[in-house]
């Protein structure tokens, strides 16, 4: 949830020139005392929960055939990238899943650790940790079954190195789910104009617009850095009722799943790489 990670790695993966925005950190420190104020600044991603909570466990659920009706997500491993105060980590923890969380902000961290430490079953499945995406890699590669990165792209820097981090950490035919805004005069207007300045939804300053990215552009992308994209669906705030709901069109809100290629298509993919390396240079 909204944090911030800014990349300006020059080689990839290193942890040497990884950097937060300083800005960003202000804004958020300042907030992150009221991540768990229902009312409060975050109230439309507490709200956002009764949505995404279900998108991630029904879909998991459909993809497995394992099915433990206590704790569906029971024996899953998840890296929660931007947690903020640990509004998604703590449910997907009551539903059984084990749940990394990591936010660069060590402020949201502090408060995540708190409020998770109130219930001694989600302080053994949960742990927090203040890190950017790029600094766990190196210890973490293919260590997650799913990551969820909701309303994180963003604040994103460079994108590209983002899903490329994130398929690094996770297994093969892992998954991916992202939650984001679209860019488009629309989200623009609500979602700044509106949300922001008028209606005063989300703090003011929360998002720039430039960085806001359109389903194409991120379906690209991770088609181009050996995901597959399975579901892009809309989603719809009603702040009169404080309520989501999906819906048809994405020029607002959406939500992706995307899954990793599975190890035989990556080896497959790196034959063919090789291949076409060895015919250009006996050329």
């Amino acid at each position: 949830q909204l944090s911030l990670f800014r990349f300006t790695v020059k080689r990839p993966f290193s942890t040497s020139h990884s950097s937060v925005d300083s800005k960003e950190i202000k804004k958020f420190q300042l907030l992150a005392h009221k991540w768990w104020d229902e009312e409060g600044e975050y109230a439309a991603l507490h709200s956002m929960n009764d949505i995404r909570v279900p998108f991630i466990r029904d879909t998991l659920l459909s993809m497995s055939s394992n099915y433990n009706l206590g704790n569906p997500l029971s024996g899953i491993k998840i890296l929660d990238v931007g947690c903020g105060g640990g509004l998604l980590s703590e449910p997907l923890g009551r539903l059984g899943a084990s749940v990394t969380g990591i936010d660069p902000v060590e402020d949201n961290i502090r408060t995540a650790d708190q409020h998770k430490s109130f219930d001694p079953v989600l302080a053994k499945r949960i742990q927090y940790k203040s890190s950017s995406l790029e600094e766990i890699v190196e210890e973490s590669m293919e260590t997650f079954d799913v990551i969820v990165a909701s309303e994180v792209v963003e604040h994103v820097a460079d994108l590209e190195m983002f899903i490329k981090c994130c398929s690094q950490v996770l297994k093969p035919e892992g998954s991916l789910f992202i939650t984001t805004i679209n860019k488009t005069q629309l989200s623009y207007v609500l979602g700044i104009v509106v949300a922001e300045k008028i209606m005063g939804i989300v703090p003011e300053g929360t998002h720039e617009w430039e960085k806001f990215v359109p389903p194409e552009e991120l379906e690209r992308l991770l088609e181009s850095n050996g995901f597959s994209v399975k579901t892009v669906s809309g989603m719809l705030y009603n702040p009169l009722s404080g309520s989501w709901s999906w819906a048809e069109s994405t020029s607002l809100n959406y939500a992706v799943h995307a899954v990793k290629s599975g190890a035989q298509a990556q080896s497959h993919a790196t034959d063919t790489q090789q291949h076409s390396a060895t015919a250009g240079t006996a050329g």
